[in-house]
């Protein structure tokens, strides 16, 4: 009940602040988020309860790293600035003028592509927690198949493109500034998070030569 609360809350917020019902761009992002919260939390609800309990660990607790704590607290309050100032820049007061439109149809396509491995990451990797920490209690391995052998982290691949998909559909330059700011943590939080793989997996520098990208192809 409290997710399902929780996955509504964001799409209503974003329309009470931009103070228009009928925005289209608005609908079109409110309902990729609630069919992507939806089917993941269903999907795992039957398929893997587990990892849908992990999910919702709480910060701080089974043996996450002290240093990502900051990061997710960090990355929280980023996020709550960045539901809030694209509605109100995009449609209450309009402060993103001659938005161009073709990065409108852009934020689409990669609302689509974070879609897709925001779900792949969660059906490849049962062991895909929202903390930075070894799961010794469910004997945990390292996943190198499926999204996993495009990119070592496909489900912060998916976080960058929705956090730059959804003000390029909405046509917030501020939201776009906010993205970026998120994302520069998001990448140091992934050489972090590399760091522990390489001590606790011994393979895991064998799967660097295979995947040689963190996060998008080709580039880092």
């Amino acid at each position: 009940m409290f997710a399902a609360v929780y996955n509504l809350f964001w799409p209503a917020l974003l329309f009470f602040l931009a103070g228009d019902w009928s925005w289209l761009q608005g609908w079109i992002f409110a309902t990729w988020y609630i069919l992507l919260a939806g089917i993941t939390m269903t999907y795992l609800y039957f398929k893997d309860p587990e990892l849908l309990a992990e999910r919702f660990r709480r910060v701080g607790t089974g043996n996450q790293k002290s240093w990502d704590k900051y990061f997710i607290l960090a990355i929280t309050i980023l996020f709550l600035i960045w539901m809030v100032v694209m509605p109100l820049d995009a449609r209450r007061f309009n402060w993103s003028t001659g938005f161009p439109r073709i990065l409108n149809f852009i934020g689409v396509t990669f609302l689509l592509l974070s879609f897709f491995f925001f779900f792949r990451s969660f059906k490849d990797n049962t062991f895909a927690s929202p903390l930075v920490r070894i799961q010794e209690e469910r004997g945990q391995q390292l996943v190198t198949t499926g999204v996993y052998g495009f990119v070592r982290h496909p489900m912060y691949l998916g976080a960058l493109l929705m956090f730059l998909g959804a003000p390029f559909l909405l046509a917030s330059y501020w939201g776009i500034a906010v993205a970026a700011v998120i994302i520069l943590l998001v990448a140091f939080r992934t050489v972090g998070e590399e760091r522990m793989l390489m001590q606790e997996f011994p393979n895991y520098r064998e799967y660097k030569q295979t995947v040689k990208y963190r996060l998008i192809p080709y580039i880092w």
